[in-house]
C-alpha cells in the first residue's frame, strides 16, 4: 500500500456524494410529481413544494456536488503534487462539519427557516458554519499545493482553486445579513442592489461550483479513462482564463427587463455571449481527448458517459448566452424553459460527469479494476439519456409555449390567454418531465447497486490499491 497519500477521506467523501445524490434527486422526483399531482403535497406544511424545493437544490448542489468536488480535489491534489494532504485533522473536520451542515439544512428548510434567496436559503448560523468550513477546506487545498514536491501545478488544480476562491468570495458577499432571531435574518441589501448581488452569487454558484469545479475534475479523469493525455494542454489553460475572466460578469442576464441599470444588463449580455468561445473551446478539448482513443470509445460506456457530458456541456453553454439575447429572454425567462436549461446542464453535464467518475474512480479507490456488471452500466447509460431528453425537451416546449401565451395580446390590449389556460397547456409536459426524472433516478439506483456489489467483491490478487491502476496512465502525475 502506497503510504504517500491518504485515500480514506476520499472514500468517505465519495460515499457521501453518492448518498446525497440519491436523496437530492429523489426529492426532485417528488417535486416533479407534485407539479402534476398537487394532492401529493399531502396538505402538509412540511411536505409542500415551497418547503421541499430548496431542500432539493441544496441537497444536490451542496450535498452531492460539493462532496464530490471535495473528495476528488483531495485525491487529485495529492496525486498531481506528489504530496500528502497538508493536515489530516483539518481535512477530517471539513468532512464531518460539511455533513453536519447538510443535516441542519434537512431539518431547517422543511420547517420554513429560510432567507428566500436562490441557492442561499440557509439561515445565518448555518452560513457562518459554511464559511468556517470552507476556509478550512481552502487551507488544506492551498497548503498542499504550497508544499508540493513538483514545480508544475496541473490545470485541474487551477479550476479547483478558482472554484474555492470565487465561491468563498461571492457566498460571503451575498449572505451579509442582519440577524433578528436565532433562525431569522434580513439581507443588508435591498431592491435592485439585492438582485444584483444575488445573481452575482446565483449565476456564479452554477459557473464555478457546477462548472469550473466539474471541469477541473474532468481534466484529470477524462485522460485517465481515455488512456490518452489531454488533447491540448494550452487550450485547457485558455479555457481556464476565459471562464475566470468572463463568467463572473454574466449573472445580470437574469435581470434583463428589470430596474437594474441598462449598462449593467448590457454588460451581462456581452459577457454571456463571449463565454461561448472558452466554453466550446473547452468542450472541444475534452471531446478530442476522448476521440483520441476511438477503439476504446466503441465499447466503453464510462467513456460514453463522459462524451455525453461534454455534449450536454456544449448545449448548456449555448443555451445560457441564448438567454442573454433580449428577444429570447423576453419569451423564455421566468418560464419552464429556464428549468429545462438548468437541468440539461445539471443532469446532462454535472450528472453524467459525476456518474462517469463514480464508475471509474470508486472501484479503483477500493482496489478493484473492474465493475461488478458492465451490463448494468449500459442499462444506466440509456436510462439516463432517455430521462434527460424527456425532461429537457418537455420543459423547453412547455416554457416556449408559456412565454408566447403570456405575451400574446388581443387588439384591445387584453391578454389572449388566461393563467389557467397556460397551466393547462403545460400540464402534459409536467407529466413527461416527471417520467424523465424518474428514469434518471432509476439509473442512479442501478449505479449504486452496481458500485456496492463492486466494492464488496473480493479484491484481485496483487492489487493493493488504486495506484497500481492509475500509475499506468499518469503522464501528468
Amino acid at each position: 500500500m502506497d503510504t504517500r497519500y491518504n485515500y480514506k477521506i476520499v472514500q468517505y467523501f465519495m460515499v457521501a456524494s453518492v448518498i446525497w445524490a440519491l436523496i437530492g434527486m429523489l426529492i426532485g422526483v417528488i417535486l416533479a410529481a407534485q407539479l402534476y399531482w398537487p394532492a401529493l403535497n399531502l396538505d402538509s406544511e412540511y411536505f409542500q413544494f415551497g418547503r421541499l424545493r430548496p431542500l432539493h437544490t441544496n441537497g444536490v448542489i451542496f450535498g452531492f456536488v460539493v462532496n464530490l468536488l471535495m473528495g476528488t480535489s483531495f485525491y487529485i491534489i495529492q496525486r498531481t503534487c506528489k504530496q500528502r494532504l497538508y493536515n489530516m485533522s483539518i481535512a477530517w473536520l471539513v468532512f464531518w462539519l460539511w455533513q453536519f451542515i447538510l443535516i441542519l439544512a434537512v431539518i431547517t428548510l422543511p420547517m420554513g427557516f429560510t432567507t428566500s434567496k436562490e441557492y442561499a436559503e440557509l439561515e445565518w448560523p448555518i452560513d457562518i458554519l459554511i464559511a468556517i468550513t470552507w476556509v478550512m477546506y481552502a487551507i488544506v487545498f492551498f497548503m498542499t499545493i504550497a508544499k508540493r514536491s513538483v514545480h508544475h501545478i496541473f490545470v485541474a488544480n487551477w479550476f479547483y482553486g478558482a472554484f474555492i476562491i470565487v465561491i468563498a468570495m461571492i457566498f460571503i458577499a451575498n449572505n451579509l445579513e442582519l440577524p433578528v432571531t436565532m433562525w431569522k435574518s434580513y439581507s443588508i441589501y435591498s431592491g435592485a442592489e439585492d438582485a444584483i448581488v444575488q445573481w452575482w452569487w446565483g449565476h456564479n454558484a452554477v459557473g464555478f461550483l457546477l462548472t469550473a469545479g466539474i471541469i477541473g475534475m474532468n481534466y484529470y479523469f477524462i485522460p485517465k479513462v481515455a488512456e490518452r493525455p489531454i488533447y491540448s494542454y494550452r487550450l485547457s489553460v485558455i479555457h481556464f482564463w476565459g471562464l475566470v475572466g468572463f463568467y463572473t460578469w454574466a449573472g445580470t442576464h437574469h435581470l434583463i427587463y428589470s430596474s437594474v441599470p441598462d449598462w449593467l444588463q448590457n454588460l451581462g449580455i456581452v459577457m454571456s455571449l463571449i463565454l461561448w468561445l472558452p466554453s466550446w473551446g473547452g468542450a472541444f478539448n475534452s471531446m478530442m481527448t476522448l476521440l483520441n482513443n476511438k477503439q476504446k470509445l466503441k465499447h466503453d460506456y464510462i467513456m460514453w458517459f463522459f462524451f455525453s457530458a461534454i455534449v450536454y456541456y456544449a448545449l448548456a453553454t449555448f443555451e445560457g448566452p441564448l438567454l442573454a439575447i433580449r428577444w429570447f429572454n423576453m419569451i423564455a425567462h421566468n418560464t419552464d424553459w429556464v428549468i429545462g436549461h438548468v437541468h440539461s446542464g445539471a443532469l446532462g453535464w454535472v450528472g453524467m460527469s459525476a456518474i462517469a467518475t463514480f464508475y471509474y474512480f470508486i472501484p479503483r479507490l477500493y482496489g478493484h479494476e473492474q465493475l461488478w456488471s458492465n451490463r448494468l452500466v449500459k442499462w444506466h447509460f440509456w436510462l439516463a439519456h432517455i430521462g434527460i431528453v424527456l425532461y429537457a425537451v418537455a420543459l423547453w416546449i412547455a416554457g416556449i409555449g408559456q412565454g408566447y401565451m403570456w405575451l400574446k395580446e388581443e387588439p384591445n390590449g387584453s391578454l389572449s390567454y388566461s393563467f389557467v389556460e397556460a397551466m393547462n397547456f403545460s400540464a402534459p409536459w409536467m407529466l413527461v418531465r416527471f417520467i424523465g426524472g424518474a428514469l434518471f433516478v432509476l439509473g442512479v439506483v442501478l449505479m449504486i447497486y452496481n458500485l456496492y456489489r463492486t466494492v464488496k467483491q473480493p479484491k484481485p490478487k496483487n492489487n493493493n490499491n488504486a495506484d497500481t491502476v492509475t500509475e499506468k496512465v499518469d503522464a501528468h502525475d
